[in-house]
């Protein structure tokens, strides 16, 4: 698909596109209020990096589920 332009692409694939943009901003945005209000003990690995690789990485996903799953310690 690369090399097309938004106007090349059907409605049912911008649709999709849109949805897709739309679903990883609302994982990045609630996985980023959880890294900001959970104590750095709480964390593996430093709180920033985490924050800059869930901001600036374009990850379809995959950095929002990657903290979900590996960033966080279990709590008691």
């Amino acid at each position: 698909m690369s090399g097309k332009k938004w106007a090349d692409l059907s409605p049912g694939h911008r649709r999709l596109v849109v949805i897709a943009a739309v679903v990883e901003s609302l994982m990045k945005a609630v996985a980023l209020a959880d890294l900001a209000r959970r104590p750095a003990a709480q964390v593996r690995g430093p709180k920033p990096l985490w924050a800059l690789v869930l901001t600036l990485f374009n990850s379809v996903g995959t950095a929002p589920i990657a903290y979900w799953l590996y960033g966080r310690r279990k709590t008691d």
